[in-house]
């Protein structure tokens, strides 16, 4: 049987692209979405015509009955969980921190950060050998901003990542001896329509020559990278935060 993968926001880019990439590699995957359900069938129909199995699972990841309903699709659907891509998140209109109201906060740490930590705890359940499980491996998709901070743009967003990056070093530690591997990716300056959700859609365009690799990267090129660390290949690595950020 093949495995089987959840990726959390993956009806568009970051998402999107590992899903058609792990199918490619064998595996099984529950295409997850907030609200664009036109576009995460698009992913699932082009999935299946080109032989892969992949199925649609709707859920806010920011409401936990959301979260629970999700996971109880894959089980019904497959009664296996083998990985899981932590890759739903948000950011809102770039503005400095004293610009930004609590409402915003809650609205940005309730999807990149809780969020994140009921997927890792719903796939630890499943996949832990202490819950009877049979290992696997989460990725969390962090940031390059944890690091650089975003100022003048979305100081919020880059402190959710943060918190992201301190659960892939913490979670990693709890499960490394119980068969699950936990690593992060950072992406940096990458073609994605989250910046238009910043409000600037070209905000990659006129970043990307500051980048030591002279462009902007592309959804796929952080694909490969996950599902990198999501193969045996990487079978050492637990607790590990790969930039993929062309230097930056």
């Amino acid at each position: 049987m093949d495995k089987v993968m959840l990726i959390t926001g993956a009806s568009k880019g970051i998402g999107a692209a590992t899903a058609r990439i792990a199918v490619q590699r064998g595996w099984t995957v529950c295409v997850n979405y907030r609200s664009d359900e036109f576009a995460a069938r698009r992913i699932v129909e082009e999935i299946s015509a080109n032989g892969g199995r992949a199925f649609i699972a709707q859920g806010d990841v920011s409401r936990e009955e959301d979260v629970l309903r999700v996971f109880e699709t894959v089980d019904r659907e497959y009664g296996r969980l083998d990985g899981l891509v932590n890759n739903a998140g948000i950011l809102e209109q770039q503005t400095r921190l004293d610009q930004m109201s609590a409402d915003r906060f809650a609205r940005v740490f309730a999807t990149n950060i809780t969020g994140a930590f009921l997927c890792a705890r719903e796939a630890v359940r499943r996949m832990s050998t202490a819950h009877g499980g049979q290992g696997g491996t989460i990725v969390n998709v962090s940031s390059a901003a944890s690091r650089i901070g975003s100022p003048w743009e979305y100081i919020d967003y880059a402190a959710s990542k943060g918190a992201l990056d301190t659960l892939t070093l913490g979670l990693s530690k709890e499960v490394a001896a119980e068969g699950v591997r936990v690593n992060a990716v950072r992406p940096g300056l990458i073609y994605t329509d989250i910046h238009a959700a910043g409000g600037e859609p070209g905000r990659v365009d006129r970043l990307g020559a500051t980048v030591p690799i002279g462009r902007g990267g592309t959804a796929e090129e952080v694909a490969l990278s996950i599902m990198w660390l999501m193969s045996e290949d990487a079978s050492y690595c637990t607790g590990s935060l790969l930039d993929v950020a062309g230097g930056r």
